[in-house]
């Protein structure tokens, strides 16, 4: 297929080219600076500028394009989850952004177009599992998701084949927070958001990578897309601490996280996710089937990059 991708260069964008132009795939994607074009050439993409938010110019360079991806976010650091205004450029790009994009798709005549979520959006099920018949919870901070996942939607309802891909929490190298999670377990602190006991459903970004390669084969609809063995909170951080090869002393912050209220909602809650639907449609499974095994390879890693 001739696949273009929004995001290429973000952080599910840098495994996912790799992962489309191993597959055989001519990638197209969009590259900000010229750094960032030098990343995508390298990796095998071509590489083209073009604003998310002009969809009579985003029309022009999906022309001939079989598939879009929009991986395209603008998340903030950890540290400014608390804050209203670091949300308003990914808010922005999840609302009319992934509006642009699918009018510009549809204009061009592609066929399919696949978008970037996350399994967040699910209320607490403690521990339950959790699949795609469970609705998603509108609580505001998912605002700009389920704009975003309803434009995909919309893109199918135009006889086309929308495909929303709900990733977990990311990890490894490309997640940008992984190497501070890392550095705090290696100081013997693992970072816990709400109950010990509750569930996170991760997902390795060379995991996610190759699962939007393997969604191309999808049909329309919504997938979970998270590892086989989602841990309790309590095991994550055991697991984090085995990797940075301490024992882990002390859990921040725990229930605390409960009082801030909606900013950290999306990871203070318990989400035991199913994978089954995504592996059943595609045939894709998980290099690192849990965080167990994800989080020491990230550490062997990140130790070997050069600082």
């Amino acid at each position: 297929m001739k696949v273009f991708v929004t995001g290429g260069t973000g952080a599910v964008g840098s495994h996912a080219v790799p992962a489309l132009v191993g597959d055989a795939h001519t990638v197209t994607a969009l590259a900000r600076t010229p750094e960032k074009a030098a990343a995508l050439t390298e990796q095998g993409a071509e590489a083209v500028s073009v604003s998310i938010f002009d969809r009579r110019a985003l029309a022009e360079a999906f022309a001939g394009h079989d598939a879009v991806v929009n991986l395209a976010t603008a998340i903030p650091p950890m540290t400014q989850f608390m804050r209203a205004k670091a949300w308003r450029d990914n808010d922005r790009i999840r609302t009319e952004g992934s509006a642009a994009i699918v009018d510009a798709a549809i204009e061009a005549g592609v066929d399919r177009v696949l978008q970037e979520s996350v399994s967040m959006l699910y209320p607490d099920r403690g521990a339950e599992w959790v699949d795609e018949d469970v609705p998603a919870d509108p609580f505001p901070i998912a605002r700009g998701n389920l704009a975003a996942e309803a434009n995909a939607d919309r893109f199918s309802d135009a006889g086309r084949t929308g495909v929303v891909l709900r990733f977990g929490w990311f990890y490894g190298p490309g997640a940008r927070h992984s190497e501070q999670i890392l550095a705090l377990a290696r100081r013997h602190v693992g970072v816990v958001m709400g109950p010990a006991a509750g569930y996170v459903s991760s997902i390795h970004m060379a995991d996610a990578g190759a699962a939007v390669a393997a969604a191309l084969h999808a049909p329309a609809g919504t997938f979970n897309v998270v590892d086989d063995e989602p841990l309790t909170k309590r095991d994550y951080a055991r697991a984090l601490a085995a990797a940075a090869g301490v024992p882990m002393w002390l859990r921040l912050p725990g229930r605390a996280a409960l009082l801030f209220g909606d900013r950290v909602t999306s990871l203070t809650r318990s989400l035991r996710v199913s994978n089954a639907r995504f592996r059943a449609a595609t045939g894709w499974a998980p290099r690192y089937p849990s965080a167990r095994d994800g989080w020491v390879a990230t550490a062997t890693a990140l130790d070997r990059r050069p600082h």
